[in-house]
């Protein structure tokens, strides 16, 4: 590291007392927000892997994604415990592979927290669509209101976005427990779960008896359906984002995290199990855009399936607001630092709340799905969007984990005497283990032609980032909490 080589601009007196925030989380609130912002894909997007792998692919894809997902969680933990600033993967990757490591490493977050709120929301208008019967051409005005309410929650305050995190997350789970409960009487796991079955074309083709076989595409389908078990887990890694909104992070981010993720492997589990073993099985699963209101139907009945559908977007909301959250913090590190403008970090004078970053994101992320609603055609409907969205949310995401692993190999090895008040129990291994998944999943992405167009508007995304930061951002840093420790640290 030549971290002690940076120069950094001067900055008035006030520079950081505009930027402050407040502190108020503790684990039970960090719990909420790493389980929040992922039960959303739970409720939808997961299913698309049974027609890439068929159940059994999309199971084995599932415990695969599960490691990584374990062995990076891990590594944030003891990570966030010794660096507990709001910066997160980007102060991470600054204090182990200087300033340009840590520029690229926040850019793959920013990606992935920009559009994956834009990915929830999109599915939550499609669900409020079918409850008030709206025609396909109003969905976009679901998408702005959407982006308002929870923007505001978000800007009122910490003590508010907590709170609400902490009942939608409760309720999301609920939701999902009612489901779970009302399937276990119905469940035919070979009838419905293992329909899925190939043609002679090497097309999948629905089996009406079930009965099929557990990886019809063989293990090549196990490998397909990596980027889809994704879904299950992706932005559980968001929670170092509030360690300066956490009463003492040190303590309470690991087991924050840590619990969020194994309450989301018992639900991946139960989801995966379940929903596809009840009507209408998993073929028909695998192209729907509401699973979990399909597998309700079939429990509950088509009578009660518009309040259901209302209930579902429990879920929905949980997500949106809780990645809301996090796209706001990381927005406003990176500009506190100076890698991004310096005026997206200004936070609210009275709630303390990085309020311009918040907006900014979400203009953007809106800017984004008009782009494709209208440069796609609105014709080809809200999934054509949403899977353009999510391919571009997820490689954006393995870019960030790959970065983060390497990120803790290289504190281990360079700052042995860090103080880490938390030690991952997997240490080095765990970190190799999230490497080589991401970098497998990440392959297989660009694969596949639907994924791979995502890849190349992500690149897009990176060159534009990497020439901003070449030719201005490098020039203004600023010398944040992650930036001075990221000195002394290269110091020492």
């Amino acid at each position: 590291m030549a971290a002690e080589q940076q120069s950094y601009d001067s900055v008035s007196a006030d520079y950081f007392a505009r930027r402050g925030l407040r502190r108020y989380a503790g684990v039970a609130s960090l719990w909420a927000l790493g389980v929040g912002a992922v039960i959303s894909g739970h409720y939808s997007g997961w299913n698309l892997g049974l027609l890439a792998g068929g159940w059994g692919g999309l199971a084995l894809a599932t415990l695969v994604i599960a490691a990584m997902y374990l062995g990076l969680v891990f590594c944030i933990a003891e990570m966030g415990a010794a660096l507990p600033h709001t910066g997160g993967a980007y102060s991470f990757a600054r204090a182990s592979m200087g300033p340009w490591g840590g520029f690229i490493t926040g850019l793959c977050e920013n990606v992935e927290y920009v559009l994956t709120p834009a990915v929830v929301v999109s599915f939550l208008a499609t669900y409020l669509a079918a409850v008030f019967d709206t025609p396909a051409a109003w969905l976009p005005a679901y998408w702005v209101g959407g982006y308002v309410v929870f923007v505001a929650l978000n800007v009122f305050g910490v003590e508010l976005s907590f709170r609400v995190t902490v009942i939608v997350t409760l309720a999301a789970l609920a939701c999902l427990a009612v489901f779970w409960i009302s399937a276990l009487p119905v469940a035919e796991f070979s009838r419905y779960a293992l329909n899925i079955g190939v043609g002679p074309d090497g097309a999948a083709v629905e089996l009406p008896q079930g009965n099929g076989p557990l990886l019809p595409f063989g293990l090549e389908g196990v490998f397909r359906a990596l980027p889809f078990a994704v879904w299950l887990f992706l932005a559980i890694e968001q929670l170092p984002l509030a360690a300066e909104e956490s009463t003492d992070p040190s303590r309470d981010m690991p087991r924050g995290i840590i619990a969020g993720l194994l309450t989301l492997f018992v639900s991946a589990g139960l989801i995966l199990w379940l929903n596809p073993s009840v009507a209408p099985g998993a073929f028909k699963l695998a192209v729907s855009g509401e699973p979990l209101l399909d597998g309700f139907r079939a429990t509950f009945g088509e009578g009660l399936a518009k309040l259901l559908a209302l209930v579902a977007c429990v879920g929905l909301i949980a997500s949106f607001h809780t990645i809301l959250f996090a796209k706001g913090r990381q927005i406003y590190s990176l500009s506190r630092a100076g890698y991004f403008p310096r005026f997206l970090s200004i936070t609210h004078a009275r709630h303390k709340t990085p309020y311009v970053a918040l907006i900014a994101g979400s203009a953007l992320a809106l800017v984004i799905m008009f782009v494709l609603w209208f440069g796609m055609g609105a014709e080809k409907g809200a999934a054509a969007i949403q899977g353009m969205l999510l391919n571009m949310a997820v490689a954006g995401a393995m870019l960030s984990y790959l970065l983060q692993a390497i990120s803790f190999i290289v504190l281990r090895r360079r700052l042995p005497g860090l103080k880490r008040p938390y030690r991952s129990p997997l240490g080095v291994a765990g970190a190799v283990v999230t490497l080589v998944i991401a970098i497998v999943t990440l392959v297989f992405q660009l694969l596949d032609p639907i994924f791979a167009a995502g890849v190349f508007w992500v690149g897009v995304w990176f060159v534009l980032g990497v020439i901003w930061f070449a030719l201005v951002g490098q020039n203004r840093l600023v010398k944040a909490p992650e930036e001075a420790f990221a000195i002394e640290a290269s110091r020492r």
